[in-house]
């Protein structure tokens, strides 16, 4: 009987033994397809970055809704989406639209509509109800991290909401005045306020403070597995302090770090991208004829000049200042957005897509109430889509840390042509930013026009070329 029962246990030690494997097995299969690599310089060299406004961006503004979405980003060749500020906001000193406090306004119904800024953070560590829960934003970045995408979120490190913890615990936290008032922020030129009156600045004179807030950002990192942040003015911020936060946070999981600002010292060792600010206040001004392209030729003379090689630009034609504050593409670029679209494509950088451009956005969002995008696709989409897929595929228009050769190949003041290639790829842009019909001198050779699919064969005769007309040329 003794030897039967040893028998017995050594039978069921065998299947449990088994059924451990192969649980194991399932959850190390499971870990494979859920998991994605580590975000790297290659993946940058073909991303395009997507600037999700989740309130705005769906009839909901949940995050539950914009996941479902993300298959279509992947079809635009998106590989990253920055998230616009996922923290609760302040009620203390919230702003209405008209730019008055919401607590002047009297009648309950019109106060509850303005749902503040995202830039007016109340914790740090908390999810905006507006938005959802904890989980359904956990969830938010495993979905695009299943379609092959990283997720950053936009932290507004600068300055914090009136009902911040910090506020009552940690004054000393905070810039404050000769009276020990806690200030918003001010402008150094003018030692004015810039009229955010809905934040308060914050003290980074003070040292523990700085802990807190890497601590903080370190947080997300392991809580939801994000893949780095968008910092919020941080042309206003120390530069040693994101060195550090960058250092820090590459001691968990390497990250890529966004900063909105145009500033050489950030991007030495605390950032991978910046705003390319400069080029699009160029292409506003010559879309509407107050420069010629020399502008342009100036300026990538400019950055080849003043930053390192493995710095990276941003792109872009609208982003969620430019068109709640300064106009649509409709405004700004009435006739002409789609070769300016383009521009952002094969120049060097990386470019963005702003929650509704990929429909064709015709009005500018509301930035303090609840508002929503399109989402009819037309031939707009189908231009982003295309080239998402260039940009993904060609190694002559990447744009990271081991960029493609950028050659200009000068013409006139109203003609823009360059060259870029990388390895045994050549594409060759042209484009006419006028409103004149005109004729241009490509350099001869046999190319395919991505945009219509046809193979030109080009000779040293000039070219037609219409007002605002560009070509894609990749050299066969």
């Amino acid at each position: 009987m003794k030897k039967l029962l040893i028998a017995i246990f050594a039978i069921a030690l065998v299947i449990s033994c088994k059924e451990e494997k192969k649980a194991s097995e399932v959850k190390e299969e499971q870990k494979a397809v859920l998991d994605i690599e580590p975000i790297s310089d290659e993946v940058l060299e073909t991303a395009v970055i997507y600037e999700a406004n989740i309130r705005q961006y769906s009839p909901e503004g949940t995050f539950n809704a914009f996941a479902k979405d993300i298959p279509v980003l992947k079809d635009l060749g998106v590989k990253v989406i920055w998230l616009m500020p996922i923290n609760p906001i302040s009620e203390v000193k919230r702003k209405a639209t008209d730019g008055q406090f919401t607590s002047e306004i009297e009648d309950e119904n019109e106060r509850k509509k303005y749902l503040g800024s995202y830039y007016s953070v109340s914790d740090y560590r908390a999810i905006n109800p507006e938005f959802g829960t904890k989980e359904d934003f956990k969830n938010l970045v495993k979905t695009a991290h299943q379609n092959g995408i990283y997720v950053i979120v936009d932290w507004v490190p600068n300055h914090t909401g009136w009902d911040h913890p910090w506020i009552k615990a940690h004054p000393d936290y905070y810039t404050q005045n000769e009276a020990g008032e806690i200030i918003d922020p001010i402008n150094p030129d003018t030692g004015k306020s810039w009229g955010w009156t809905d934040v308060a600045d914050l003290n980074y004179d003070n040292m523990e403070m700085r802990e807190k807030m890497i601590s903080d950002l370190k947080y997300w990192l392991t809580e939801a597995d994000i893949d780095g942040y968008r910092m919020d003015v941080a042309h206003k911020v120390p530069v040693d302090f994101f060195e550090k936060v960058t250092e820090e946070l590459k001691t968990i999981k390497p990250v890529f770090m966004l900063a909105e600002a145009e500033q050489a010292d950030l991007m030495v060792k605390a950032f991978d991208m910046q705003y390319g600010w400069d080029v699009h206040h160029i292409f506003n001004k010559l879309s509407k004829g107050e420069v010629t392209t020399k502008a342009f030729d100036e300026y990538m003379v400019k950055i080849d000049s003043t930053y390192q090689e493995d710095d990276i630009n941003m792109n872009f034609v609208t982003n969620h200042d430019e068109n709640s504050w300064n106009g649509t593409l409709k405004e700004r670029m009435p006739n002409n957005k789609e070769i300016f679209t383009a521009l952002t494509y094969v120049m060097p950088g990386m470019p963005l897509i702003y929650s509704g451009q990929e429909y064709d956005l015709e009005h500018r969002l509301k930035f303090f109430e609840k508002d929503s995008i399109p989402k009819e696709k037309g031939a707009y989409f189908t231009l982003l889509k295309k080239l998402g897929e260039l940009k993904n595929t060609n190694v002559a228009l990447n744009g990271g840390k081991d960029a493609a050769s950028y050659k200009s190949i000068p013409y006139s003041d109203s003609i823009l042509m360059f060259e870029r290639s990388k390895g045994e790829e050549t594409i060759v842009f042209v484009g006419n930013f006028t409103d004149n019909d005109s004729r241009v001198v490509i350099p001869k050779g046999k190319y395919k026009n991505y945009l219509t699919g046809e193979v030109e064969t080009i000779t040293p005769e000039t070219q037609p070329i219409d007002a605002w007309e560009y070509k894609i040329l990749i050299k066969l």
